[in-house]
């Protein structure tokens, strides 16, 4: 799945038990972030279990179906070593009937090559996503509070909406005992004066009251009413949760970038000939980008807490459109260590694979920067939501044809040129105004510089 990804979610079992797989043949769908993948049976033969319903979380390394082959069976014994004691346990027989539940060993998934060990008293140590650490380490929670937390997930995962929840609720109930205090000169009343009263919950529920993240919204006769489908609830999810944690501020450059248009028209036809690609203006871009970051690398750094992690790695992200209206940021991995003609195969491969739902889940892992090219729907410019735990997002606009002052040997003069905005949108906790906007400024320089005579 990839080294970044830690779960995935089953979407739909596509073999059913009874069923028999040849090798490589999908069994199951499943969704990690925002991209879907068939998971390929490793072997020929007939589904027997399957581990996990629809919509079920599951681990990277757990099991989730077995699989009867023709091979001959070969009984797995396993012998542990404990001072003068030795174990030894036999793999237990599955049984199937259509009446009794499967029993399913406990399988290490550390190590998937190790033996099949029941031993129930030291139970493996309680799983959290990389996520979920996250949110647990901005809201300042430990590990002991963070294991007496309930978890909803499968065998008492914790899930993100459970930590959510629990930070909630803790934020609610947290103004009640800060705002009461003991006056020693406030008197004090008789024992039979005094009436039971359930302040504490009165001030709680006012507070629910109060701090209701959503508002019922008034629908009215004929308004047609569309459920986000799981893609679009990640999205929102995701840009709501990079407003509250990063301050946005957003940078402006105008470019000159008719050398580029020039150049480009020029070598396109040869380059189609040669390569078998089209060379459009994203990998110049995204050079330009990339020569900028070595120029500025406090721009490729991310946050944890206090802390500013400076990326060692140039990995450029490029917002693609999907044909549903959705988006997906597909990641150009050492970007720094491709030239424009491998940052164009890179380029178009991504956004065809993106298209046509075939990119893998470490295509969309490990950004450090991110482009969007909001000129493709005819926009002049935007403020892009930074892409977290990313610390800049550059909005590319569209080029046209404009008036604009040319300085010359012999004086200024107008003259017709491509021109176009640079919009960056950074987050100022770690970034200044004056490093944002030397950054898109070198940006802007290294477009409007280009070598006419450039040969790729």
């Amino acid at each position: 799945m990839g080294e970044s990804v830690a779960e995935a979610t089953v979407i739909k079992w596509v073999k059913n038990p009874g069923d028999y797989i040849e090798v490589d043949e999908p069994i199951m769908e499943i969704a990690t972030d925002k991209v879907d993948s068939d998971v390929p049976s490793p072997v020929a033969g007939k589904l027997l279990v399957q581990c996990f319903n629809e919509n079920d979380v599951v681990q990277v390394g757990a099991l989730i179906a077995l699989i009867e082959t023709d091979e001959p069976e070969i009984e797995t014994v396993a012998a542990k070593q404990d001072g003068q004691n030795t174990i030894t346990e036999a793999e237990p027989e599955v049984v199937l009937t259509q009446d009794a539940a499967v029993e399913i060993p406990y399988v290490d998934q550390i190590n998937q090559n190790s033996v099949i060990e029941n031993n129930l008293e030291s139970p493996p140590p309680r799983f959290y996503s990389p996520l979920v650490r996250n949110i647990a380490y901005n809201e300042g929670i430990g590990e002991i509070e963070l294991s007496k937390i309930p978890g909803s997930g499968i065998d008492g995962r914790l899930t993100k909406d459970d930590l959510l929840n629990y930070v909630r609720n803790k934020q609610i109930v947290s103004p009640v005992s800060e705002n009461l205090t003991i006056t020693e000169n406030f008197p004090t009343p008789e024992p039979e004066n005094i009436e039971a009263k359930p302040v504490e919950q009165e001030i709680v529920e006012i507070n629910e009251t109060v701090n209701k993240p959503h508002h019922e919204t008034p629908i009215a006769a004929g308004d047609e009413i569309i459920e986000m489908d799981r893609m679009r609830k990640l999205i929102a999810e995701h840009m709501v949760m990079s407003k509250q944690v990063s301050a946005h501020v957003t940078s402006f450059v105008e470019v000159d970038v008719t050398n580029i248009v020039l150049w480009r028209e020029r070598i396109k036809a040869s380059f189609e000939k040669r390569e078998g690609e089209k060379i459009t203006y994203t990998p110049i871009f995204i050079e330009a980008v990339v020569r900028s970051l070595r120029d500025f690398p406090m721009i490729n750094i991310s946050v944890n807490g206090t802390q500013i992690i400076k990326k060692k790695d140039i990995n450029i992200g490029m917002a693609t459109a999907l044909p549903n209206g959705n988006l997906i940021v597909p990641v150009i991995k050492k970007a720094d260590s491709l030239n424009l003609t491998g940052l164009t195969k890179e380029v178009n491969d991504l956004a065809n694979r993106a298209r046509n739902n075939k990119l893998k889940p470490d295509d969309i892992q490990d950004g450090t920067f991110t482009i969007t090219n909001v000129g493709s729907f005819g926009n002049v410019m935007g403020t892009p939501i930074i892409n977290q735990p990313q610390v800049a997002i550059l909005a590319i606009g569209i080029i046209r044809k404009k008036p604009a002052v040319i300085e010359t040997l012999q004086g200024d003069m107008i003259a017709i040129r491509h021109m176009m905005f640079l919009s960056l949108s950074y987050d100022h906790r770690v970034v200044d105004g004056a490093l944002g906007g030397m950054f898109v400024k070198r940006v802007s320089d290294y477009l409007e510089n280009w070598d006419t005579e450039r040969e790729i």
